[in-house]
Order: structure tokens, then C-alpha cells, then sequence
């Protein structure tokens, strides 16, 4: 006598049998808390990346052109800040903030690294 058994489920697809247990508030609020840090990283580190960015093309820029170098560290200095509004922003936190006075530090090293150096 052959017994017929089903064949083995595969634990990857949708078993109408046993739907998913819906999501715990507690855990969304955690999925998001960190989606809202991995964010704020990301968006931090990349501008970061163009204020430096900035100031070296500012240094690349001929020194009978220091409008155009002060115009660069300057933007730079502003996307900075944008971006830690943004952050803020995403946080839920007041914009303005002591945070954005660190936008002072790209133009002071800005302009020492293409003025006075």
C-alpha cells in the first residue's frame, strides 16, 4: 500500500494556513526609531562629504578668483546646516537648534584652508 504524504511546506512562501502575525505597536515604533537613525547618518555623512568636497574645490579655484573660493565654502557651510535641519527634521525635534552653529566650522576651516593657508 502507498501512502501519499504532501510533500514538505517551503517556509519561504505564504502559508494560507498560517497567516503572519500582525506587527506589535511597540516593535513599529522601534523599526522606525532605527530607520530614522540609519537616515540621519546617511544624510550626515554625505554632506559632510560635500562641505569637504566644497572646500577643496575652493582650493582648486585660482586665488585671483577669491569670490568664487568664498562662494564655495560658503555653500558648503549651508548644505551642512540644511542637512542638520533635515536631521531635525526627521527626528522631530526643533529645527534650530546650537547644532547649526557647527556650520560655523567648514567656513573657519574653509578659510584657512584656502585664505590663509
Amino acid at each position: 500500500m502507498s501512502h501519499q504524504s504532501s510533500p514538505p511546506r517551503r517556509r519561504h512562501l505564504m502559508d494560507p494556513h498560517a497567516p503572519r502575525q500582525v506587527a506589535d505597536a511597540k516593535d513599529l515604533e522601534r523599526l522606525h526609531r532605527v530607520q530614522r537613525r540609519v537616515i540621519s547618518v546617511l544624510i550626515i555623512t554625505t554632506l559632510i562629504h560635500l562641505t569637504v568636497g566644497l572646500v577643496l574645490a575652493a582650493d582648486a579655484v585660482p586665488d585671483d578668483r577669491r569670490d568664487a573660493q568664498l562662494a564655495l565654502i560658503v555653500l558648503g557651510a549651508a548644505f551642512y546646516v540644511v542637512g542638520i535641519a533635515a536631521v531635525r527634521a526627521i527626528n522631530k525635534k526643533p529645527l534650530l537648534t546650537w547644532w547649526m552653529l557647527t556650520g560655523l566650522v567648514p567656513v573657519a576651516a574653509g578659510l584657512w584652508w584656502v585664505v590663509l593657508r
